[in-house]
């Protein structure tokens, strides 16, 4: 071989060895499966303790019409826990695109720290609480121990079972609950303060959420009954048949659902369009007919009526109503050194 010959042969397999290289390089780089796809589009709600099946059924049915509408295909995760401890998570924080939590001063706790506007409220119809529920009574098949008003349970003897307060939406509506029936048939503060002193005298744990005290009365067989959301103890007699009943006492609270879009989360991540599609979505007429085969009583009329048997008519009253708000019940109530860590304290 003449030495131009050798010279271009040398040339030629250089050549090779670096497209060789390169396409190696390529290949290691190169994506496997379906990784070209877009980046998954996802949501994260955080919400409260016993809303786990509601959101089994509403975000697959979300998901679906939102593909529809906007070919995009969503990812929805969930976060479920006691409702202010839930909003904690968030205020130091869980990156939730939504919250969905079961009173309104969980949601001020996340807008305090500038992460969801303080006009949330304004944000969706029905001061953004897309349904409701109230505060019942599960008891043991028979209710041996005869439990039907809020008075009952403050009887020596009878243990009932209810979240932490201080942790918890579901322990907050109950406390407020029983406090407000004093007052609602003309009580005093101090009768109200005695009678709900009673009844934490009787509780024998504090859980801090919700579906920890039902498992608590359920599973571990703790307790006479059970003061939780309707919609949880419809859920529990499905699961339990005949071993429990529900219980509606004359007066309970209304208690309900609020929602916000956080809106620092979904701004820095581009979902806002998606995270306020989703509950909007709660609002229509296919997510109230999936809230109101919960258990949980929907804003629509039409819905409600065609499923008005499954809510037991009962007199409620708002926390508005008897104690002037959220910011005030949580202040003279719950806080730190405030009337349920005087009663507790006291037990």
């Amino acid at each position: 071989m003449n030495h131009e010959n050798s010279a271009f042969s040398r040339r030629r397999l250089l050549s090779g060895a670096v497209a060789a290289v390169a396409a190696t390089a390529a290949l290691a780089l190169a994506p496997t499966g379906n990784a070209w796809a877009a980046p998954e589009v996802a949501l994260l709600n955080v919400s409260y303790d016993v809303t786990r099946e509601l959101f089994k059924d509403i975000n697959p049915a979300f998901i679906e019409a939102w593909k529809k509408s906007s070919g995009e295909t969503l990812v929805i995760k969930q976060s479920h826990g006691g409702s202010s401890k839930q909003a904690h998570s968030v205020a130091d924080g869980l990156e939730a695109s939504v919250v969905t939590m079961n009173q309104a001063n969980d949601i001020d706790v996340i807008a305090d720290r500038g992460l969801i506007a303080t006009d949330w409220a304004k944000k969706f119809p029905n001061n953004a609480a897309p349904f409701y529920s109230t505060m019942v009574y599960l008891v043991r098949k028979g209710n041996p121990k005869q439990i039907k008003t809020w008075d009952d349970l403050a009887k020596p003897g009878i243990k009932v079972v209810v979240p932490n307060p201080k942790t918890s939406g579901n322990g907050r509506y109950t406390y407020l609950a029983a406090w407000g029936s004093v007052i609602k048939k003309g009580g005093s503060e101090a009768q109200a303060r005695e009678l709900v002193g009673k009844i934490f005298k009787n509780v024998p744990v504090l859980d801090t959420g919700g579906r920890a005290a039902t498992t608590t009365f359920t599973q571990r067989q703790i307790g006479d009954v059970l003061v939780t959301f309707e919609n949880e103890v419809e859920l529990v007699r499905a699961e339990f048949g005949d071993n429990f009943e529900v219980v509606y006492p004359a007066t309970s609270i209304l208690a309900e659902s609020p929602v916000a879009v956080v809106d620092k989360v979904v701004d820095r991540r581009n979902l806002r369009k998606e995270a306020t599609a989703y509950l909007n979505f709660l609002y229509s007429d296919a997510g109230q007919e999936i809230i109101a085969k919960h258990y949980l009583r929907p804003r629509s009329d039409a819905v409600f009526k065609k499923y008005a048997a499954n809510f037991k008519p009962i007199a409620l009253f708002t926390v508005d109503e008897v104690f002037g708000g959220w910011k005030q019940a949580q202040k003279k109530h719950f806080d730190d050194g405030g009337e349920f860590d005087k009663i507790y304290q006291s037990k």
